[in-house]
Order: structure tokens, then C-alpha cells, then sequence
């Protein structure tokens, strides 16, 4: 960062990185491809049933919650295989800990579309 750019600039720059971090994650790896088309359903299904706004909050959080922590889960993996390349017990425990955070957020998400939606389908 140099210090002589305005506030503004040195923001808008940052957006730029982190898009460009997001858009990374989108083609490099397949979880979050997978989790980005269970997003678009169940935001179809949220248009088709009429979810109330309550709902929709739930519902984009548990996306945005599921996807961030995905990719933090890819960044603490790219960071153990780069300090670590070869297989090793501790860098394995630290992959399968940022993984289990992926998976615990996951099932969280399900439970809520199982609630916001197993009604509107029963």
C-alpha cells in the first residue's frame, strides 16, 4: 500500500482485490461452485414460494456465512500446502479443523432451509 494514495482510491483498490479473490474461488474450486448452485436454488425457491423477509435474512446469511468460511477454509489449505507441501499430522489436523468449520456451517444452513422450507412443502 503506498501512503501517499487518498483513502478512497486505497479502498477501492482493496474491493478490487477481494473481488478478484471472490471470482478466483468461483473457478478454481469445486465446493464453492457446488454451494453457489445450491445458492441459486434455493434463492428460485425462495422467489417461487414467497418466503417472508425474515426468511430471506436467514437465508442470505446462511449463504454468505457457508461460502465466506469456505473460503477461508481454501485459503488455510493453501497456506499449510505452501509452508508445508509434503503430508504431515499437524497440517492435516489444521485442514480437516478449517474443513469441520465448513461442514458445522453447512448443516446449520440446512436446518434452516429445512425450516424455512419443509412447511411450505408438507
Amino acid at each position: 500500500m503506498q501512503k501517499n494514495e487518498p483513502f478512497i482510491i486505497n479502498r477501492l483498490k482493496s474491493v478490487g482485490y477481494a473481488f478478484k479473490g471472490m471470482l478466483i474461488l468461483i473457478k478454481t474450486e469445486a465446493s464453492i461452485k457446488i454451494q453457489l448452485c445450491i445458492a441459486i436454488a434455493v434463492t428460485i425457491a425462495g422467489f417461487y414460494f414467497n418466503i417472508s423477509a425474515t426468511e430471506w435474512m436467514l437465508q442470505i446469511a446462511m449463504i454468505g456465512l457457508v461460502m465466506s468460511i469456505e473460503g477461508i477454509n481454501t485459503a488455510i489449505e493453501c497456506i499449510a500446502d505452501f509452508i508445508h507441501p509434503e503430508h504431515h499430522p499437524k497440517i492435516g489436523l489444521i485442514k480437516d479443523v478449517a474443513a469441520g468449520a465448513v461442514f458445522i456451517a453447512s448443516i446449520i444452513a440446512t436446518i434452516i432451509a429445512g425450516i424455512i422450507y419443509l412447511p411450505k412443502l408438507v
